[in-house]
Order: structure tokens, then C-alpha cells, then sequence
């Protein structure tokens, strides 16, 4: 299996909102908000942050997008992190996950947050493993209005 992570583009953009809705299907809540992402939702993503593409055997299999916090630039919030059935089981999210970290430190950023919807907690242990820990007092600021609002977690960067 050959695994490559690449850095998106706007180019990317219908894809990137293609493999959100085809990770959420059947996996995550219908009231979920990325069962109806959109390629403008995703351009205006990756022109404010950025994001990276998981390309298994040079195909699409998972994305993952993060944007800098509006009153704090150098914090970053990871948002729709997913990968596509057909390659799940195999810990490939974890190739997204250090890309971000990677990417985050050597911008520059302070810290990375994120959000666990409520309904799957098991997430939280694959996060706690690379050093995210629950933030009570935050507020995940993409959080879905509709929606309980989910557990934030937080991981402090070293420069």
C-alpha cells in the first residue's frame, strides 16, 4: 500500500467536499452539518487554512482541513477529518492527524483544538495518544448549532 498525504488547493476543493460527504454517509449523524458540505464551504476552508488529501495507491481516500481562530492566529482548529470506508481499520487517520501537527509547528502555531461530536467518544482516545487533551472550558467555534456541542481538545505546540 502506498501512502501519500498531499497539501490541497482550492483545485481540490469539489474532491475534498465529495470525500466529506462519502465519509460521513452511514458513519456520522444525519444532523451532522458535513452530510451537506459544500465546494464553497471548502474553498473558503483552504483560503483561510488550509488542508491535506490521504492518497492510497494514488487514490482519494480521506481529508482533513484546519483554519487559524479568528481572534487568536496562531491557533489552529482541525475540522473533517474522514477517511473512506474502503480504507478504514488500517490507523490511516493517523497519517492526516501528524500532518496537520507538522504542519502547525512549522508555521508556527501554538496550538491545535478539535472537535469530538459527543456520539463517538472512541475518538478521544486516538487523539489523548498524540498529546490532545479535553479542554472543558473552550468552545469548538465550528460547532454545529443543531447539535449537542461536542468534547474540545486541545494539544499545546513545541517550535
Amino acid at each position: 500500500m502506498d501512502i501519500v498525504i498531499r497539501e490541497a488547493s482550492t483545485d481540490d476543493a469539489q474532491l475534498i467536499a465529495h470525500l466529506t460527504r462519502s465519509c460521513w454517509a452511514n458513519k456520522v449523524a444525519s444532523s451532522s452539518s458535513g452530510h451537506g458540505e459544500t465546494t464553497e464551504r471548502v474553498t473558503h476552508d483552504l483560503l483561510q487554512g488550509g488542508g491535506f488529501i490521504l492518497l492510497i495507491d494514488d487514490e482519494p481516500a480521506g481529508s482533513v482541513r484546519w483554519l487559524p481562530l479568528d481572534d487568536h492566529a496562531n491557533v489552529w482548529e482541525m475540522c473533517r477529518m474522514g477517511v473512506l470506508p474502503a480504507f478504514r481499520g488500517e490507523a490511516l487517520s493517523q497519517h492526516l492527524l501528524e500532518a496537520v501537527i507538522h504542519a502547525a509547528q512549522t508555521a508556527g502555531a501554538g496550538e491545535l483544538r478539535l472537535g469530538v461530536r459527543i456520539d463517538q467518544p472512541r475518538l478521544l482516545d486516538l487523539y489523548a495518544a498524540y498529546e490532545f487533551e479535553l479542554a472543558p472550558e473552550l468552545e469548538y467555534s465550528h460547532a454545529n448549532p443543531a447539535e449537542a456541542a461536542p468534547y474540545v481538545m486541545r494539544r499545546f505546540l513545541k517550535n
